[in-house]
């Protein structure tokens, strides 16, 4: 379902009521040098989709801080050079599945109104440590990145990044 992503509309629907919430994460397009490539990191969900890392703002943290951490738990990765280049996206969906079912018994909404903003940050480490949200990982140079990224939010992403990178 393709809904407008814009905080007048999320407060209109939750005004009447309806099961909405507005969240903000951040995330971080991973990269390193290899023979004078950059190669992108991309995340295997169980879904099957290829995305980035990227997780929610805790209490106290600041963008940098949820990206490096939210980075660390999902990769193992810790040694980020983060560049100051923010891409930011928002998209619409319905929780579904076990997400629904953790919503619903927190009394969170279901109906997410997502914002997430990501930042280039380079490393060195080339072996990833799998969270258990994940399935599996590749690095990739830049078009075979765009390629195998599932959601065109994400390719705009890679494609800013990319370009301001140059």
């Amino acid at each position: 379902m393709h809904v407008p992503v814009f905080k007048p509309l999320y407060r209109a629907l939750r005004a009447f009521g309806f099961p909405v919430v507005w969240e903000v994460s951040v995330g971080a397009v991973v990269f390193r040098e290899k023979d004078h490539q950059r190669l992108y990191l991309l995340l295997q969900y169980p879904s099957g989709h290829f995305d980035f890392a990227k997780g929610h703002i805790e209490a106290g943290e600041s963008e940098e801080m949820t990206l490096r951490r939210e980075t660390e738990e999902e990769t193992g990765i810790t040694d980020l050079t983060v560049l100051p280049k923010r891409v930011s996206i928002r998209y619409f969906y319905v929780a579904k599945g076990n997400e629904r079912r953790k919503r619903l018994k927190f009394r969170r909404g279901i109906w997410i109104f997502k914002q997430v903003h990501f930042y280039p940050a380079r490393t060195e480490t080339q072996t990833v440590k799998l969270s258990h949200e994940h399935i599996g990982y590749v690095w990739l140079p830049y078009a075979e990145a765009l390629a195998k990224v599932t959601f065109a939010n994400a390719r705009r992403v890679l494609i800013e990044t990319e370009v301001s990178l140059r």
